[in-house]
């Protein structure tokens, strides 16, 4: 059976194919019923269980050499024949180039102005375990975020993730210090959709853990973030907030003004655009993820995505990202 199937290779390979003779030649010889490979897969019949095990595979992959030399001068033979008279010809059709959504333009735009910052880029799954999402980043067993209110659960326990926070849970449970990592990617939350809000969005949030990190330091990685990103004279503040993972805890506004009507509507008569959460690592999220706090420090923030390209495209509803509208889409091919 060997020397047969090594034959046959050897045959098919050396055989000149030039002309559509040779090529029918060349069927006859060896993929018609009574040809050579045909006449291998008979004798194959008639070999006992064991034999048909060693021989088996061999066999299919002579067979599909030999089907592939015959397909590959079918192509060239027959693709080289002069159709100048039309009766073969096919009616040509236009192929459109792809471009990025909107929303990875933005995550990479993000993601450009991290990394000359020093910040690496990382990933976890999608769907989480009670700990990553919520118990190891201070949530009290009561926390309403555990409620079926605001999280998508697809078992005891498992969720699909509500932030990018648990992908920090899992980067410092690797006790790789220090830390300096932003984490884009999407999340889910079960709200109600509207042009403001969806029940799922995107993120890039930020951890650096090091010694001797301060709230300073998280304002100005975050001042530059944003003069990179909206501009030099982008005016900022920083208001006191709460979240269980940071303390202190902050959420940071960009000053758009009240002088055109979206602006005026977007930040309710303010002027000011609330863009991101920020704090510095609850000591209890440390300790949780074994790093000693009497060592080490660091700061956490988190971006939203859709918000920010909505600005910066002037999307007046988050909906019109996900719709698939090709003429939405079609504003983008140069991004």
């Amino acid at each position: 059976m060997k020397e047969q199937i090594e034959s046959i290779i050897q045959e098919s390979q050396k055989f000149a194919i030039t002309t559509k003779e040779q090529m029918e030649d060349f069927r006859l010889k060896f993929l018609v019923k009574k040809g050579l490979v045909n006449q291998l897969f008979q004798e194959f019949k008639n070999l006992d269980g064991e034999e048909k095990k060693k021989w088996g595979k061999d066999l299919n992959i002579v067979k599909n050499k030999v089907e592939a030399i015959f397909k590959n001068a079918e192509s060239k033979l027959i693709g080289s024949e002069d159709t100048s008279d039309g009766k073969s010809e096919l009616p040509g059709y236009y192929s459109e180039m792809g471009s990025r959504h909107p929303i990875s333009a933005v995550v990479e735009e993000m993601t450009q102005i991290f990394e000359r910052l020093g910040f690496s880029v990382e990933t976890g799954p999608e769907i989480e375990d009670d700990w990553h999402n919520f118990s190891a980043l201070n949530f009290p067993a009561n926390h309403p975020a555990r409620d079926m209110q605001d999280t998508f659960f697809v078992g005891e326990d498992i969720a699909l993730r509500t932030h990018t926070s648990s992908v920090q849970v899992r980067l410092m449970e690797e006790g790789n210090l220090p830390i300096r990592s932003i984490m884009p990617g999407r999340v889910y939350r079960n709200e109600a959709i509207s042009a403001r809000s969806n029940c799922f969005f995107h993120q890039v949030e930020g951890l650096y853990i090091d010694k001797e990190v301060s709230f300073s330091d998280l304002k100005q990685t975050l001042y530059n973030f944003v003069q990179e990103f909206f501009g030099a004279n982008t005016k900022v503040r920083f208001r006191a907030s709460y979240f269980p993972f940071t303390e202190p805890s902050a959420e940071m506004d960009i000053y758009l003004g009240t002088e055109s009507e979206s602006d005026y509507r977007l930040t309710k008569g303010t002027g000011w655009l609330e863009i991101l959460g920020c704090g510095m690592v609850d000591p209890n999220v440390l300790e949780n993820c074994k790093i000693d706090t009497k060592e080490y420090s660091g700061f956490a923030f988190g971006l939203g995505v859709d918000r920010i390209a909505m600005l910066k495209y002037g999307v007046k509803d988050l909906r019109t990202f996900f719709n698939s509208d090709k003429r939405f889409l079609d504003q983008f091919v140069n991004l």
